[in-house]
């Protein structure tokens, strides 16, 4: 008899529209836990950004009405005590990161509030408690460097070093030394910011973007990072400077697939990585609407794995999760890539077939054999696991199970007899 046929599905743990049931519900739910997984031989350094959704960890800020109401000597008291929160929230903040594996914080641009403000902008020498709030700040520089977090910056989108005026120029350029100074504090090793406006003529509005670039300090020309976004400026648009210019390319997944050129997602992982003299920075984000949606540029709250490169998984590489879900997204994504999903065959001791999905071989064979894992295998036992296949995530494993499923019995067994060498015993 071969359990695993169309006609057995529903017993089986799907439904016939192929939704999971009550046992398979076991198998899910034990997939959340990353300790009771076959573990990823390698996963991306997966970095936070900014803020948080759901811990209590909240950075401050004011604004420019609330601050120049005040005498300038309340101001810069007000402002020293919102930089001292700031410190201390960064610091638990990588505490957080350092306590749940996330490998790198993306530190808020604003972490000393309206710092290059032409009207309410200030040194630090100028603020009470100002050798301080550096201090806090290095101090969570040495946290991370002891945790191995990284740490990185990524100012607003007023940063546009290629812009014909040359008030924004000015305020870009003392916007970047601003947090190239914090980013020295911190140990950052990054300041990022998109290539500009294209202003009618990209090759020229490139060619601005180069010269400006090698008039920052040393500070910032070495932690200067160029990204792709999704409306001007893509990957094969930013490489050839990058390349001319020693620029590392942070390589955003998400804004290429929304502004295509003719680089594939691999070839210009490849070429980005060339860019790197230390371990690369990426993004990822999914769409709001998914890719089909009328607009697929706004973020969604989590990642969908499907839209995670896999030539990304074995590389040492950075990954920044852009997503509104923030820690929880970040999470859920870790979980997603360390687990390793298969679809497994068993033959029971009455010479029947069973078909099942698992996240963890070994577990999963042991509860066969105790009878704890099947209703039908409970009787049939001992099983042998006669093959199995890995499958890239979940719900790939979900779908390959119903088609392993619907084979007829010598389909099965051709793949198990085609594949040698993947028989597991108990124990």
């Amino acid at each position: 008899m071969d359990c695993c046929g169309a006609d057995a599905l529903p017993s089986l743990g799907f439904d016939r529209n192929g939704t999971a049931t009550k046992y398979h519900l076991d198998e899910l739910r034990r997939g959340t836990d990353v300790n009771s997984v076959t573990p990823s031989p390698t996963v991306p350094r997966l970095g936070l950004c900014c803020t948080f959704s759901q811990q209590p960890i909240r950075f401050r800020t004011t604004t420019v009405k609330a601050n120049s109401g005040m005498k300038r000597e309340l101001a810069l008291a007000k402002l020293s005590e919102l930089c001292l929160a700031n410190a201390d929230a960064l610091l638990a903040a990588l505490h957080f990161c350092a306590t749940h594996g996330i490998g790198s914080f993306r530190i808020n641009s604003q972490i000393l509030p309206l710092k290059t403000h032409s009207a309410c902008g200030y040194s630090m020498n100028e603020l009470p408690r100002g050798e301080e709030i550096v201090e806090r700040f290095r101090a969570c520089g040495e946290f991370a460097k002891t945790s191995g977090i990284r740490t990185c910056l990524h100012p607003d989108q007023f940063v546009v070093l290629n812009s014909p005026r040359a008030d924004v120029v000015t305020s870009s350029v003392a916007e970047l030394e601003y947090q190239s100074e914090v980013a020295e504090w911190v140990g950052a090793d990054v300041v990022n910011i998109h290539g500009g406006g294209a202003y009618g003529n990209k090759a020229e509005s490139l060619n601005r973007l180069a010269m400006r670039v090698n008039r920052l300090s040393e500070r910032s020309r070495s932690r200067l990072t160029l990204e792709n976004d999704d409306t001007t400026y893509t990957p094969n648009d930013l490489l050839p400077l990058c390349q001319a210019e020693g620029i590392p390319l942070v390589y955003d997944v998400h804004h290429h697939r929304c502004n295509r050129d003719e680089l594939s997602v691999e070839e210009a992982t490849r070429r980005a990585v060339a860019t790197w003299n230390r371990e690369p920075l990426f993004h990822i984000s999914s769409p709001l609407e998914g890719w089909k949606g009328k607009n697929p540029k706004p973020h969604h709250d989590f990642i969908d794995i499907q839209d995670f490169p896999q030539c990304w998984r074995d590389l040492s590489l950075t990954v920044e999760v852009e997503a509104k879900a923030k820690e929880v997204a970040v999470l859920k994504l870790k979980r997603q890539l360390v687990e390793r999903w298969f679809v497994y065959i068993l033959r029971c001791v009455d010479g029947s077939l069973y078909t099942g999905i698992t996240n963890n071989l070994s577990r999963r064979l042991d509860q066969h054999n105790s009878g704890t894992a099947s209703r039908y295998t409970r009787g049939r036992l001992p099983v042998v696991m006669i093959y199995y296949e890995e499958q890239p995530d979940q719900g790939s494993a979900l779908r390959r199970e119903l088609d392993v499923k619907a084979m007829s019995r010598s389909a099965k067994e051709f793949l198990a007899q085609s594949t040698p060498g993947v028989s597991i015993d108990k124990g």
